[in-house]
């Protein structure tokens, strides 16, 4: 499995992040519905991710918000 080789994720790579819930949730999410994510959601979404290493004291409203946006940047790239 590729996944056993994948780098571990931490909170400062949102880009990383979002692509891992745009693989995970695809176009489940709409621009309009990731922007409402509740943050206690995402970051237990983002917590859930396999290759995620960082832990739930180094969240913050600055990670998720980047997070959001940075997905919706990954469904936007998709939408071709």
């Amino acid at each position: 499995m590729q996944e056993k080789f994948a780098l571990p994720i931490y909170w400062n790579d949102h880009e990383d992040i979002a692509q891992e819930l745009y693989e995970k949730f695809g176009d489940d999410f709409d621009e309009a519905r990731i922007y409402r994510i509740r943050f206690t959601d995402l970051l237990e979404w983002v917590l859930s991710l396999p290759n995620f290493k960082g832990t739930r004291e180094e969240s913050n409203e600055g990670h998720l918000e980047q997070i959001q946006s940075a997905w919706v940047y990954e469904w936007r790239d998709n939408q071709d």
